[in-house]
């Protein structure tokens, strides 16, 4: 729809001599679409406020935070008589292999809290017979075993009939597994174990398990595991991305003298540090030769969300020496190949220098779209919490024999006097998961669906928005033909109110249809991750296919919607026919997009490599996202205002003709880089010199 037009989409646009740049007499654009957007976020803030109050009050963060038992107890947690007990042990981990864990997300055995893991072989037969041993093994039983015998205590549920040695991960105590050399499973260093019923059982029975408890708190111990490392070194994480952020705008100050020798310089220290790694990785290679465990691949590791692990692998870091083997092979050839078109990339760099010299409060924008996503993250992540975790706790009936009430909820209270228990003695009412049966809990997931939904338009809108300022802002420099004299005051605050005050509906239907195609990105994620265990390879490559499909739809809707909030941003127009001119546009200038865009985004990549490492080698190694983001946020000023300045230059050549009637408004420097880069010079050429002769003049 929004490459359909009036004009040929081959046919240049003509000379306006009214045209002075970004249009002031504008009207608003796309309104349609601002107001569903302003019904939208209504909605959610009234999901907020009509919604939230009931959410607060039965949604808890404890249960996203802290394991929780049989009784639905949270282990460790502050203020309770728990809190001395933060670990998860499992009485019989191996009920957990029962498939039923991978459909109701909950391990058929007791769960009780426990101070610490048990680190040694002890079967209940006999610890029972030996003060000591049983004084230490009361450590994983509940209470009242005063005067019971050993077939009464495991009739009743208050022990597990055995002890393994076993270490604590996410919170929860797992057998202590390994692999030999020969692929032998082992548990505390041994092969076999006692079962505590008489029966001597292979270590290799515990892995299936281990595996599906793992499953049941994957993606969620994955995020508490990098919150927990955030919290226990905030300061030094807080260190780094200050660093990160003096490093970024030291880089991009010097940029704006030293163009040139800084881009080769950055290169060269890219080359370096990539060498460096090449050879840390190395040694650590080398030096776990002779470490026991070493040797095992990552497919047999799996996955673990303690990511040290992975560290004492060997596999791991040849895959690192190979990856950054190829990424110094692959830089050094493009330098040698592509050597011409980076320094014409520079050249424009350095033209993207001058034009933040007179919008230097555009390197500070990004603050402003940092602050704006930062509430839009945390409104999100609050409300998904509290939505999350406002089921009410349901217990279900377990039992290892046949029985009519099995999986029927119960009530943990009253069940040892219940009729259930009557007629299957051996079941156990045991915490399943968290739901409830209420109009609100029905209605649950499609309040989360909302409130996904809602985060994305939002976060893609204010991205939009700082496009299009910047965008705004830099084309306010490319059109004054005398700079800084026919430049606004204020460039940014300018273009920023010019934004919001015509064109919210614009930003509002770009990022609309880039949300949409990243809901259904998830959604494909989703049923990915509940097909996992099918093995229908039809249904395996419809959904590749689907998911490489979408991930390339929604580059190129990246790529149409910057394009476009540079033309909404000059021209004033909707967001329909600003895509298809600016899509047109390209398509008649694509070599000159081909071999000087991709270079200039290729040199600002190098330099978002060097902050992060240089950031890297001063801080934690968990600042590497966050010294990215920054880098990247101060690089995409750089970015937006090569992209701008490209755009403004291939309009500029097809209304003016370099002529004393109609001059250039690119500069001398501008008119060599880019025009004499994909036509071949004349001696007879007047467009060169009329251009020169017109900057000059001004």
């Amino acid at each position: 729809l929004c490459i359909v037009g009036k004009r040929p989409p081959s046919e240049p646009r003509k000379y306006d001599p009214t045209f002075k740049g970004p249009i002031y007499n504008r009207g608003c654009t796309d309104i349609v679409c601002c107001i569903l957007f302003i019904i939208c976020i209504l909605g959610y803030v009234a999901v907020g406020i009509l919604v939230m109050p009931l959410a607060w009050s039965q949604g808890d963060p404890r249960k996203v935070i802290y394991p929780t038992d049989s009784r639905g107890q949270f282990c460790g947690q502050a203020g309770t008589p728990l809190e001395t007990k933060p670990l998860l042990f499992y009485f019989n981990i191996m009920k957990c292999a029962s498939p039923m864990v991978l459909l109701e997300f909950q391990c058929p055995t007791t769960q009780m809290c426990v101070e610490k893991c048990p680190d040694k072989f002890l079967t209940l037969l006999k610890a029972y017979t030996n003060k000591e041993d049983f004084k230490y093994y009361k450590n994983f039983c509940k209470e009242g075993l005063e005067g019971l015998t050993v077939t009464q205590i495991l009739s009743s549920g208050l022990c597990p009939a055995m002890l393994t040695p076993s270490k604590p991960f996410t919170r929860r105590c797992f057998p202590a597994l390994d692999q030999k050399k020969g692929g032998e499973i082992t548990v505390g260093n041994n092969s076999k174990f006692d079962d505590g019923e008489g029966n001597i059982r292979d270590a290799k029975d515990l892995v299936a398990g281990v595996k599906n408890a793992t499953v049941v708190i994957e993606a969620r111990q994955v995020v508490m595991k990098i919150f927990e490392d955030y919290t226990q070194s905030w300061y030094w994480i807080l260190i780094g991305l200050v660093i990160a952020m003096l490093i970024s705008l030291l880089f991009i100050v010097l940029l704006r003298f030293l163009a040139g020798i800084m881009v080769w310089v950055m290169i060269v220290m890219v080359i370096l540090v990539i060498g460096y790694g090449i050879f840390h990785c190395s040694m650590e290679y080398v030096s776990l030769k002779s470490e026991a465990g070493s040797n095992v691949t990552l497919k047999d590791l799996g996955f673990q969300t303690d990511f040290s692990v992975y560290l004492h692998i060997r596999q791991t870091w040849l895959a690192f020496i190979i990856i950054l083997a190829i990424v110094e092979v692959v830089i050094i050839l493009l330098l040698i190949f592509l050597r011409n078109r980076i320094l014409i990339a520079i050249a424009l760099i350095k033209e993207a220098s001058r034009a933040i010299g007179y919008v230097m409060s555009a390197l500070f924008y990004p603050l402003f779209t940092f602050a704006l996503l930062s509430i839009v993250i945390a409104y999100w992540a609050v409300t998904a919490v509290f939505l999350s975790t406002s089921n009410q706790p349901i217990y279900k009936v377990f039992n290892e024999t046949a029985c009519d009430h099995s999986r029927k909820i119960c009530e943990p209270a009253n069940f040892s006097t219940s009729s259930m228990k009557a007629e299957c003695p051996d079941s156990k009412c045991l915490f399943a998961f968290y739901g409830g049966e209420t109009v609100y809990h029905k209605y649950l997931i499609g309040l989360q669906f909302y409130n996904v939904f809602l985060f994305f338009w939002c976060a893609n809108f204010v991205t939009a928005l700082g496009q299009m300022t910047l965008a705004g802002a830099f084309a306010s420099y490319y059109w004054a033909f005398v700079k800084p004299d026919d430049m606004p005051a204020f460039p940014i605050f300018s273009s920023l109110g010019r934004s919001l005050r015509y064109h919210t509906g614009s930003l509002a239907f770009g990022s609309l249809i880039l949300s949409i195609i990243q809901i259904i990105r998830v959604l494909l994620e989703y049923i990915d991750h509940k097909l996992q265990g099918t093995q229908n390879k039809c249904t395996k490559f419809l959904l590749c296919c689907l998911k490489c499909c979408f991930w390339c739809l929604e580059k190129f809707i990246k790529f149409i919607n910057r394009n476009a909030y540079i033309m909404v941003a000059i021209y004033g127009k909707n967001f329909c026919t600003s895509a298809k001119d600016a899509f047109f546009l390209l398509m008649r200038n694509m070599i000159r997009v081909a071999v000087l865009d991709k270079v200039t985004d290729f040199l600002l990549f190098l330099g978002k490599l060097l902050i992060v490492g240089l950031v890297v080698c001063f801080s934690p190694q968990t600042v590497v996202v966050g010294s990215y983001l920054i880098a990247h946020g101060f690089f995409s000023v750089y970015a937006m205002c090569v992209d701008t300045l490209f755009l403004c230059f291939c309009e500029d050549l097809e209304r003016n003709d370099g002529s004393l009637a109609r001059p250039y408004y690119m500069s001398a420097s501008l008119h060599d880089i880019l025009l004499e880069e994909t036509e071949e010079p004349t001696q007879s050429s007047p467009h060169h010199i009329n251009c020169q002769m017109t900057n000059t003049s001004s």
